[in-house]
């Protein structure tokens, strides 16, 4: 994932749009991040700078970020010099990942001066550098002093000097004959490094789909045949021809679990059906979409840490405590040799005497009587002992239906923190996890605080539609998943819950009628795919009326029984289930 120079490019394109207005407001979010709120012809405008390592990028933002409520000494200089300022100009080098911004802005002193803020994308030594119109260093985000590299100095009061810079193709302006040269003389290596290496302004993810283009898939090696060569200059014209023109395809990639990896200006094809590809209309808009995604991932984890930890240590303490109980109970299975030999004592008292250490009798239990050594208590008499053994018999009776029972209540336990942690795994903003705390305050895992505010108000159950008009409910939590199953749905509704894995449950809307094949069959999807099992290439889904679903009284939430099932095998498409999301608007 980067931020390369032909994207950059289609930013830079869209923020010359904004010439000519002027900067109304400057924040600074976070360390590195930096907003530019702009007012003009277009209207309100903000655009977000990030010199994150992870995250470097610059584009027209739609999100509402909150502003800490100091603003950082970067952002008062920022203000003191760009405040009102006019855009006048974009600018970039050939495909450098480097945009620049010039501003027409008036001084202290009342005069009209031309300031440029520099945009730097180059991952760990991203940078924002504002400059003064010689070209010397006002200030930046980040100052890199001696400590930080001897190469390349950014301190105020020093003259702005670009990064060291290789000598690249341009594949906007190099012409065939050139990038022939570059690919004959090129040593034997893969094709997607060397293209990343002779290129400038391309990403790994646009070397590889060039590559994947020219070798039908199949990954090559340096130096290329004819047809193979061909089919790289038309690939790259292709390239070319949609930054030109303005016909990009912005797309964003990620995982069928909803991971998101990548991003580029054309449509990806080399992950086939291992990824999903999303389009935007703008560059900005798919930069917007993919790093408020990925950062809203990254803080509801962040959020979630402690109760992902609580969950995990009282799954591992359950489980340690299940393996002693289990050990005990194995331990039981020697009560019967217990009573046998209290019935053997007390049959053979007559021939035993105070003081014997063992007892050499025969075992009438057996049909050949074979004899036997039974261990006795010398400070005991025959009888004493005989009742000894009857006393280890009965404690390992009453042991035995008291570890069943734990037992089995410890692994109900076990079955409903599994079911918490998979509720949290899909939990998706502040309200969710607010529901999954007070649920685990009301059953007495967590205590509640005093200081704590108001939980915010539960929110309503995921909505899909299916093909045929079909409404379908889908569960956030246990507490939810009650709801739905016991009070929303109607007895000739359906319902639907994976066999044997923890997940939600889902609920088709009958409204009286049978639904048709390919409705079940979506219902079993949402069912496979809001559940653990949505990684696998099966998963087994059970689906009843609701009339058949009951809960056990005294039952944790979100645990119940149900009869008169079928059930149905599908595969978990991602893809399908957000196209079901997005079919609102269906009767």
């Amino acid at each position: 994932m980067a931020l390369d120079g032909a994207f950059l490019s289609c930013v830079g394109a869209e923020l010359s749009h904004l010439i000519g207005s002027r900067i109304e407001k400057i924040h600074q979010p976070s360390r590195d991040v930096l907003v530019l709120c702009f007012r003009g012809k277009m209207g309100a405008v903000k655009v977000l700078c990030s010199a994150a390592a992870d995250a470097a990028r610059i584009h027209i933002t739609a999100q509402n970020i909150e502003n800490p409520p100091q603003p950082p000494m970067f952002c008062m200089l920022m203000r003191k010099h760009l405040g009102g300022g006019k855009l006048e100009a974009v600018r970039q080098d050939g495909l450098e990942r480097i945009l620049m911004l010039d501003f027409r802005c008036t001084n202290e002193l009342g005069d009209s001066v031309l300031l440029t803020l520099v945009c730097e994308m180059m991952g760990r030594c991203s940078n924002l550098i504002l400059l003064n119109e010689t070209g010397r260093i006002i200030d930046s985000i980040r100052r890199v002093d001696e400590d930080i590299s001897r190469v390349r100095l950014v301190l105020p009061g020093m003259e702005y000097s670009t990064p060291p810079r290789d000598a690249r193709l341009c594949f906007l302006t190099d012409d065939d004959q050139t990038i022939r040269c570059a690919m004959a003389s090129a040593t034997e290596q893969p094709l997607a490094k060397a293209l990343i290496r002779y290129f400038e302004g391309i990403s790994p993810i646009i070397a590889r789909e060039w590559e994947y283009f020219a070798g039908h898939g199949v990954p090559l090696q340096l130096p290329l045949g004819d047809d193979a060569l061909e089919r790289l200059l038309f690939v790259i014209h292709q390239s070319r021809d949609m930054l030109l023109n303005g016909q990009c395809r912005f797309t964003t990639v990620r995982t069928k679990d909803g991971l998101l990896k990548d991003f580029a200006f054309r449509h990806i094809e080399q992950y086939g059906s291992l990824m999903i590809t999303t389009e935007y209309p703008t560059a900005s808009a798919a930069l917007d979409a993919f790093f408020s995604q990925r950062d809203h991932v990254a803080r509801m984890r962040q959020r979630a840490n402690d109760l992902f930890r609580f969950l995990v240590n009282a799954t591992e303490r359950i489980r340690k405590r299940l393996a002693a109980q289990r050990e005990e109970l194995l331990a039981c299975d020697t009560m019967e040799t217990d009573r046998r030999r209290g019935d053997l004592l007390s049959a053979n008292l007559y021939r035993l005497q105070r003081g014997d250490a063992v007892a050499v009798v025969e075992d009438f239990y057996e049909e050949t009587a074979p004899l036997v050594r039974i261990p006795l208590d010398v400070r005991m008499t025959p009888a004493q002992n005989a009742q000894h053994y009857y006393k280890k018999y009965q404690k390992a009776c009453t042991a035995k239906k008291m570890l069943t029972t734990r037992i089995a209540a410890g692994e109900q336990e076990l079955a409903y923190i599994d079911s918490v942690f998979d509720a949290l795994t899909r939990a998706d903003c502040e309200s969710d996890l607010a529901q999954i705390r007070l649920e685990l305050v009301e059953q007495g895992y967590l205590k509640e605080s005093r200081k704590a505010a108001k939980p915010p108000k539960a929110l309503p159950p995921l909505q899909f539609h299916s093909s045929d008009g079909y409404e379908i409910l889908v569960g956030r939590n246990n507490h939810q998943n009650d709801q739905l199953t016991l009070r929303i749905a109607e007895k000739n509704d359906y319902w639907f819950h994976t066999q044997s894995v923890h997940g939600a449950h889902v609920i088709v809307l009958a409204k009286g009628e049978t639904p048709p094949d390919r409705t079940l069959e979506e219902a079993a999807m949402l069912a496979a795919y809001y559940s653990r099992g949505k990684d696998s290439a099966q998963v087994a889904v059970d689906y009843c009326l609701a009339k058949y679903v009951k809960k056990p009284t005294g039952s944790r939430p979100g645990m119940v029984i149900y009869t008169n099932y079928q059930t149905a095998f599908v595969t978990p498409d991602a893809a399908l289930c957000e196209s079901l999301r997005s079919n609102l608007d269906l009767p």
